[in-house]
């Protein structure tokens, strides 16, 4: 180990003497341990999936009048393509795309219209979708083994034709 002097004020110092008599342990071990769960609980931060809002900003202003004026789905869709753009299903949400190629730009809430609000608006989930949120995260239902033969048979999730 190197040794590392650190100031601290004194009542953190009397703290941390007390902590550590209560644990039958030292001052440094204590510190040490601290910094240890730090870096651990900093490695293990996840990183945000914002996009960034100097991207965000200008496409925000640009397609605004688009967002707030379309009268359904079709018309946003119209919209969006004429300026080449085009919104996809993604996690339960939307993302908007660039056409062609689908290169993914942000989300719809990033915009200020999360797909909640245009279903809510449009009175019908987005065409191409059935408005529940998206199944490509888990692309196999569940099994359970049933039967006297032990056949696997998917467990019914509630939803129309299950």
């Amino acid at each position: 180990m190197i040794d590392v002097g650190i100031r601290l004020p004194e009542a953190t110092l009397a703290a941390l003497k007390a902590v550590a008599a209560e644990c039958d342990s030292t001052v440094g071990q204590i510190v040490r341990e601290a910094i240890a769960r730090d870096l651990y609980r900093r490695q293990r931060a996840k990183t945000s999936d914002r996009t960034d809002e100097r991207l965000v900003a200008p496409l925000r202003a640009l397609l605004a009048d688009d967002l707030a004026y379309a009268r359904d789905w079709p018309d946003l869709m119209r919209r969006l393509a004429v300026k080449g753009f085009l919104l996809r299903e993604a996690g339960g949400g939307i993302v908007l795309c660039r056409s062609p190629g689908g290169q993914r730009l942000c989300k719809g809430s990033e915009l200020g219209y999360s797909y909640s609000r245009l279903l809510a608006r449009f009175g019908a989930p987005m065409p191409g979708t059935d408005g529940l949120p998206s199944r490509r995260n888990h692309p196999s239902p569940p099994y359970r083994i049933a039967g006297p033969a032990g056949i696997a048979r998917p467990v019914p999730s509630g939803r129309p034709g299950d």
